[in-house]
């Protein structure tokens, strides 16, 4: 292998994600609204017409639209274009990051995942199952095809993740009297298990809190009020914690 190759398997792998981030940002306005996704043309949301070819390609589209429609002027959600970029950033960095091909595919693939579950939830404090049990199976998957950790412990992480989130859960709302951990968070603990083994699911939690908390701790830096009721997108900090751990792996162990 040349010495240029890594850094053009890592431009393919950018370009490749560009497309993926136009796919999914059409998933991440469609799929909280209930609006089909793979059937019908691209159409803009304020006239309705189908988009021409030229508008769907990925940020070249947006930025010569200027980021309005052309026949009737409403604004382009800045789903598409952030989307395609931030995808296209962790099609290169799982190029760049991993030590085989099929590594970096899967690496693209869970950061993939991951971007669209945390921008759901982040914004609708929602994680479907469509997207967290796909992700389970993907991860048991990268478990069967790679050799980081075995599918017996795959399926331990996805177990003990699951129940972990489930029952603080319930002994929250026993104590409290209310939801204190959302629906889907021990779904997506326990899809992140299936990646990273039952050993990584301490550090996702770790990664998580701390991205919480310093989120809180930005709040409070800003004079925002902070009270003990308001609502945060856990999802979001598990989702940054599972990408974190599979990348770095498990805090304290070496990989």
């Amino acid at each position: 292998m040349t010495d240029s190759a890594p850094l053009i398997i890592a431009a393919l792998f950018g370009g490749f994600g560009l497309v993926v981030g136009s796919f999914l940002g059409r998933v991440s306005l469609r799929l909280p609204a209930r609006e089909g996704i793979v059937r019908g043309r691209s159409r803009c949301g304020g006239c309705g017409r189908a988009l021409p070819p030229w508008r769907l390609i990925p940020l070249v589209g947006y930025a010569v639209a200027r980021g309005r429609c052309h026949d009737c002027g409403a604004p382009i959600p800045a789903h598409y274009p952030l989307m395609e970029a931030g995808c296209a950033l962790i099609g290169v960095w799982a190029a760049l990051s991993q030590w085989s091909l099929i590594a970096a595919v899967l690496t693209a693939l869970l950061g993939w995942q991951l971007l669209l579950i945390a921008v759901i939830d982040g914004e609708h404090f929602w994680l479907p199952d469509s997207l967290t049990l796909p992700l389970l199976v993907t991860g048991l998957s990268a478990a069967a095809l790679l050799e980081r950790s075995t599918l017996v412990d795959a399926a331990m992480g996805a177990g003990l993740g699951f129940a972990a989130l489930w029952l603080i859960g319930r002994a929250y709302r026993s104590l409290r009297g209310r939801e204190g951990v959302g629906g889907g968070d021990p779904y997506l603990l326990a899809a992140g298990g299936a990646w990273v083994g039952w050993v990584g699911l301490p550090s996702i939690l770790l990664w998580a809190a701390t991205a919480g908390l310093s989120v809180v701790l930005g709040r409070v830096l800003l004079g925002r009020r902070v009270s003990g009721g308001d609502r945060m997108p856990f999802g979001v900090f598990l989702a940054l914690g599972v990408w974190l751990t599979w990348l770095f792996g498990p805090l304290g162990l070496p990989r």
